[in-house]
């Protein structure tokens, strides 16, 4: 367990995104917070505003022996609309902003390598954020786990995706 390493994911929405890349085999941890905004320490009240630059993000512990960080990066654009900026779903605002914020600079050129060939694939610049995390802070406690405990709650994301992160054979 020493081995684990650390992404943060912005793609709309957080509890949907959250209840998504936890459901992949190999991520052991997730925590829903706000990332590299302005200030310290915000709540949701506040980057609800959109006045603090922060992004709904998802940290994303994970075991690299068992998920790689291409797989895991794959598996998380095809949970984006990488070409919308700042909406995702019915969800818009810069909170909704996607982005891949990573605290490794070793990870990197694997972003960078899934990066292009979805923007080559779709052959369009993409609206996601590829930046080093400069600040993260938790969400308060009814974010975690949002959609476990309210299994009636918004989410953006459709549920037939769910069930194909269960199925995502993440020894790819």
């Amino acid at each position: 367990m020493n081995n684990l390493k650390t992404i943060y994911l912005a793609g709309g929405c957080f509890w949907g995104t959250e209840h998504y890349l936890k459901m992949i085999n190999g991520v052991m941890d997730t925590c829903t917070g706000f990332a590299n905004g302005n200030g310290e320490n915000p709540s949701y009240k506040e980057v609800y505003t959109d006045t603090t630059g922060f992004a709904e993000t998802v940290r994303v512990v994970y075991d690299p022996s068992v998920l790689s960080l291409r797989f895991l990066i794959e598996l998380y654009f095809k949970a984006i609309d990488p070409l919308s900026l700042n909406k995702q779903g019915e969800d818009e605002g810069t909170r909704y902003r996607t982005g891949i914020y990573y605290s490794d600079e070793a990870d990197l050129p694997v972003i960078k390598e899934v990066f292009g060939q979805v923007q080559e694939s779709l052959g369009a610049p993409l609206a996601v954020e590829v930046e080093p995390l400069r600040n993260f802070y938790s969400a308060e406690e009814y974010h975690q786990d949002y959609l476990d405990k309210n299994p009636q709650g918004y989410c953006h994301l459709p549920a037939a995706l769910f069930q194909y992160a269960k199925a995502a054979n993440a020894k790819k």
